[in-house]
């Protein structure tokens, strides 16, 4: 966590679900081999977890539930069971939130992400604003690179690398669908992987290289847009632009840390955290959200964005840092003890 006593707290949590309960093939499975984690949530929460066909999707419901209990438990200092009462939707844009039920504050203002496994949550906390978390805005986004890669080669060579950004094409500015079609090699070095820098690379690793910047773009958008509390159907989508971005360079390993840029140099084609984007919305550009794009391994790239609308200076001047990756045993004895 990161904030002094009595200051706004932020936090950036994941849960790795991918070698939870291996011994569940299915996810009525987990009925007896996670029932330890089930026994923590309520019955809605419990089925909600257990409608999921596929288990690894099983999974990182019941770890986005375990997240989201822990998260206001731990930061809103109220007890484990205490916690479901106050969930709700805001009235304006659905978006899940938490009010205490006993004063209606919304002391935490929190976003989820899951994908191939990860589950990732950004939060803040006793930010001093007259609606207390009203005042904070926070979206995060995680993306898996090779999730869908056999898929996602197979409709490039199929259709052409043209064709599959067009098929994403409503969710994306024209400028950005014509960045990613025309100039993105040419705009970020190193983007290809190569084996052999004096060997031509393959047509794979060509597509390999555009998929990086094509989801690396789709992280930074869905962050922006959660934190606006919107979905991807909003009207606004194609007035939304991020303008020469790029993919942050891949870790070696998952449990490598990202290598930071020092404060005042450059974000060089090898950075692997970056936070400096062009972002424009109806063509001007937005200068009140604080943004991170930052890799987690060779495949997983997590996008978090804050803004504070009342004073955006102090929204801006978080650190947005690595994000702290949490034991599942950890969770459970804290729930346990927080009953």
């Amino acid at each position: 966590m990161s904030g002094p006593p009595n200051k706004p707290v932020l936090v950036q949590w994941i849960l790795d679900t991918r070698s939870w309960f291996p011994s569940a093939a299915k996810t009525r499975d987990l009925e007896v081999h996670a029932s330890r984690p089930l026994s923590l949530l309520t019955p809605t929460e419990r089925a909600s977890v257990l409608k999921y066909f596929h288990v690894r999707d099983a999974k990182m419901a019941l770890a986005s539930a375990l997240l989201k209990r822990y998260a206001i438990a731990r930061l809103a200092c109220v007890s484990w069971s205490s916690v479901p009462v106050g969930f709700t939707r805001d009235q304006r844009t659905t978006k899940p939130i938490w009010r205490d039920p006993s004063t209606g504050a919304q002391p935490v203002s929190f976003n989820v992400s899951h994908q191939a496994g990860i589950v990732a949550l950004v939060a803040v906390a006793d930010y001093p604003s007259p609606g207390r978390a009203e005042g904070v805005q926070v979206g995060v986004d995680i993306v898996c690179t090779s999730e869908r890669r056999e898929r996602d080669q197979e409709l490039i060579r199929k259709e052409g690398w043209g064709n599959f950004v067009d098929m994403h094409a409503d969710v994306f500015a024209m400028g950005e669908t014509s960045y990613l079609k025309y100039q993105v090699l040419s705009a970020v070095p190193g983007l290809v992987p190569r084996d052999d820098p004096q060997t031509p690379p393959t047509p794979e690793q060509v597509a390999d290289g555009k998929l990086r910047a094509f989801y690396a773009l789709w992280g930074l958008r869905e962050a922006y847009v959660k934190l606006t509390g919107e979905a991807l159907l909003a009207e606004w989508l194609g007035e939304l632009e991020f303008r020469y971005f790029r993919p942050s360079r891949p870790t070696p390993g998952w449990d490598v840390p990202a290598v930071e840029t020092k404060e005042g140099e450059d974000e060089g084609e090898d950075a692997q955290v970056l936070r400096k984007f062009e972002i424009r919305f109806r063509g001007k550009r937005v200068e009140d959200v604080n943004m991170c794009l930052r890799s987690l391994g060779s495949d997983y790239m997590v996008a978090t964005a804050v803004r504070t609308p009342e004073d955006p200076s102090v929204g801006l001047e978080w650190n947005l840092g690595a994000y702290e990756i949490l034991a599942l045993d950890y969770l459970l004895g804290f729930a346990e003890s927080a009953v």
